[in-house]
C-alpha cells in the first residue's frame, strides 16, 4: 500500500496532520493535472493553475465526508473536481451580472476576434451531463481523460477497468459527444 493510500485512510478517520502530510505528496501530479487542463484554456484566462488546484483541494479535503478507495480515486475525484471549477467559473461569467453574453474585448487586441472557450467548455459540460444520464461510466472516462488529463492507464486504475476498455469507453464518447454539440448548434 503506497503512502499516500496509507494518508488517505488516515484522512477518512479524521486525522488532521494526515490532509497536511497529503499535500506535499499529491501537490505536484495536481498540478500537472491542473496546468495541463488549463493549458487548453483561453489565453488570458483570470483562473490560474495554482488557484485551480488549492480549490480542488479545499473541496475534496473540506467537505470531511469523503471516501477514497485508493489514489485513483482520489486523482479522480479530484479531476472531477477541477471540473467542476472550471464549470463554474465559465457560468460565472456568463452571467448578465457578468457581462452576460458581452465579450471582453482587451485594449492590446482589440480588433482580434475572441475565442468563446467558456461557452466550448458548457457545451461540452451539457453534452457530458446527458452522456452520463446513458452511460455513467463513459462519462466518468470523459471527465478522467478529458478534465482531469489523465492517461489510459490512470484511468483504468481509477475505474477499476482495463485500459483496452478505456479505449473504447473513450472511442466511443468522443463520437457521441460531437454528435451531441453539433446537433445543438
Amino acid at each position: 500500500m503506497s503512502d499516500v493510500t496509507q494518508i488517505l485512510e488516515r484522512v477518512e478517520k479524521g486525522d488532521g496532520k494526515a490532509a497536511e502530510e497529503l499535500l506535499p505528496l499529491v501537490y505536484e501530479e495536481l498540478r500537472k493535472l491542473a496546468a495541463a487542463k488549463m493549458a487548453q484554456e483561453q489565453p488570458g484566462h483570470t483562473l490560474q493553475a495554482t488557484a485551480l488546484v488549492h480549490e480542488a483541494w479545499l473541496r475534496l479535503i473540506g467537505d470531511g465526508g469523503s471516501r477514497w478507495q485508493g489514489r485513483g480515486h482520489f486523482f479522480a475525484a479530484a479531476a472531477e473536481g477541477m471540473r467542476r471549477i472550471l464549470v463554474e467559473n465559465a457560468r460565472r461569467k456568463q452571467r448578465l451580472r457578468h457581462g452576460g453574453g458581452q465579450q471582453r474585448v482587451e485594449l492590446d487586441g482589440a480588433d482580434l476576434p475572441i475565442d468563446a472557450d467558456d461557452d466550448k467548455c458548457l457545451q461540452v459540460d451539457d453534452a457530458l451531463q446527458a452522456l452520463a444520464k446513458e452511460d455513467p461510466i463513459e462519462a466518468q472516462v470523459v471527465k478522467l481523460r478529458f478534465f482531469g488529463g489523465l492517461k489510459n492507464e490512470e484511468v483504468a486504475e481509477a475505474l477499476g477497468v482495463s485500459s483496452k476498455t478505456v479505449q473504447r469507453y473513450w472511442t466511443h464518447a468522443k463520437l457521441w459527444l460531437y454528435q451531441r454539440i453539433q446537433a445543438q448548434k
